[in-house]
Parts: structure tokens; sequence; C-alpha cells
């Protein structure tokens, strides 16, 4: 199915990947963006304010009533409504209840009101650490937190109502998205933004561990163009897939490659103790993308980390002040 000229709700919208995806779909449908605005941000969404084609509502996933209200005549759902892996450290309860049991009743209300499709947008985190490499899809499904479990509880849902209701629906995977509107600060703050604003304060980017775990950090072009691609897909009905650069960069290199597009020579990293439930290794085997929709990244990570640079100065952030906002054991 073309994803053209479709009413579709995406969850999580005014967030970071959300709020790309929602970008990449204004241009030729109608929009419903639900968001509570926990983790997303107003301003992502800014450039639709005067959209009439863009509705914005703050409210909850868990809010089962107005699910029911707001599928009525969707075409298409995009789940991407989440708490971080981070505050299910701290918050196991609230991660079920938006992960997992938000998704459930997200599907009861499609169903009830017969939406097309319903494209699930999962973690990588499902899998845990990497047994074997590149990771496909039929990896083994070990996740060690609580986030990552209550993502493969929504993609067992959403599932399940294909296979006993006949809901249209498909699971995505994407691995470590990174790019511009990522967060920063407090608990949801991710590595790269972390780094970039520490190496700019002339201070040491912070690395858990010994560095030497790994990721498949996508740039978020790459990312939501798959995610789109993968809905268009009548293949990947009932089906799961991997959105990935495909290619695996350790924390340490990372570190490496943002210190040096910083042009900066120093400070070296400071190394902390491990976080909880930190994975040692993911890395992407993208063959289905590859093969199913001709899915290909272009984006790699020197590049997409130089991208992110650029917006980032951009911005006209005053670097001392967001660095107040961060929070070095964010978890």
């Amino acid at each position: 199915m073309k994803i053209k000229g479709k009413r579709i709700l995406v969850t999580g919208g005014a967030g970071f990947i959300g709020s790309h995806l929602v970008d990449a779909l204004s241009k030729e449908n109608h929009i419903v963006v639900l968001d509570n605005f926990t983790s997303g941000k107003r301003e992502n969404l800014t450039q639709h304010f005067n959209n009439p084609g863009i509705e914005i509502i703050e409210s909850d996933i868990r809010d089962k009533d107005l699910l029911k209200k707001i599928t009525k005549n969707i075409d298409v759902v995009y789940n991407l409504a989440v708490q971080c892996l981070r505050v299910s450290i701290k918050d196991p309860e609230i991660n079920h209840e938006v992960n997992a049991t938000g998704t459930l009743n997200l599907c009861m209300a499609s169903l009830e009101n017969n939406v097309k499709l319903f494209v699930y947008i999962s973690s990588s985190e499902v899998y845990g650490t990497a047994k074997k490499v590149p990771m496909s899809e039929n990896h083994p499904l070990e996740p060690i937190t609580v986030y990552g479990a209550s993502k493969l509880a929504g993609e067992l849902y959403v599932l399940s109502y294909h296979r006993i209701y006949g809901l249209d629906s498909m699971v995505v995977r994407p691995f470590n998205t990174y790019g511009p509107r990522e967060h920063f600060e407090g608990a949801y703050g991710e590595v790269i933004p972390k780094f970039v604003l520490r190496v700019l304060n002339n201070m040491p980017p912070i690395i858990f561990g010994d560095g030497t775990q790994t990721r498949d950090f996508t740039y978020v072009s790459d990312a939501v163009r798959g995610i789109i691609m993968a809905s268009e897909c009548d293949e990947m009905i009932g089906q799961v897939v991997n959105i990935a650069r495909g290619r695996e960069v350790s924390i340490n290199t990372l570190a490496e490659i943002i210190i040096e597009g910083l042009g900066k020579k120093s400070p070296k990293p400071l190394y902390e103790k491990k976080r909880p439930g930190d994975v040692m290794r993911h890395y992407a085997d993208i063959t289905r993308a590859e093969r199913l929709f001709d899915f290909n990244p272009e984006v790699d990570i020197k590049e997409g980390i130089g991208f992110y640079i650029d917006w980032f100065n951009s911005q006209d952030y005053d670097i001392s002040e967001l660095l107040k906002q961060d929070v070095v054991f964010n978890w």
C-alpha cells in the first residue's frame, strides 16, 4: 500500500524519530500526532503549527477512550509512543504501561475502527546482547532490560492481532538512531548528543564501561526512510524487519570520531562504571530489508556525525547552559 493521500496517526510524533517521520509523511498525507510531551518536544513540530493537514493532540497512549476516538477514519498507525531504556531502570512499571499496555490499547482501538495498517516501531533492544553477528530478525530474543522486554511484548501483541484478528500489521526494529533533535538532557540523553555537548565545553566524553561495546548507529533520515519503505511493502504484513546502517562501531571509536569532527585533540574520554543492562554488541543484518523493499542506508557514521554537528552548531545553543541539563548517571 502506498502511503500517499492517507489519514495517518503517529503516536510519539513529537519525539526524535517521530517528528522526523511526521516531516516525511506530511507532504502527501493528513497527520494526527499523539504525544504527551514527557519526552517529545513541541519545538520538534513548530514547522507544522500552521499546517491544516497536521493535527496535534496532547494526551497519553494509556487513554483507551481517546484512542478509540482518534483512530476513527485513520488509515495507517505508526506507533512510536515510548518510555526510554534509562527510565525503565528506575521506573519499570511506567515502561510496561506505555510500551506494552499502551500498544495493546492501540491494537484494540485500531481493530475496532478498521485501521488498514498498523506499523509498530520496536527496538534492537529486544535482542539483548548479540550472540552471533550480524544479527538477523531470527536472532534469539533475550532482552536484558525491562525496556527491551516491554518493546518485545508490544511486538507480540501487534503480531498476535494480525494472526488472530486479521489486523494488517508489521514490526520495524531500528538500531540506535541518531541525528538532529536527539535528546541530550536528563534521563533521555543519548550518547552522541551527550558526547558532542561535553566536548564542545572542553570536557571529556564519559564512557560507561570500557568502551568496547558496539552499536549499529543509523542516521535518522535512513531510519525514517526505512520505516516508510517497510510500511509500503505488502510482503511485510505480519513480518519483522531490521532497519540499520549494517555496521558496528565501538563507543571508543565513536568518541574519537566526535572529538575529531569537532576539531578537538583533547580531552580524552573519562571511563566510569558500566551502565546497568548495557548490551555489549549490536550489529544488524539488513538483508531482509534489502531483499523485500530495496533498502540501502546512505549515511555512514562519520558523515552522519558531521551532519549532526552542523545541525547542532546551527541552533545557536548556549552550550554552557545546556551542559547544566546533562545528567552523567541518567538512570
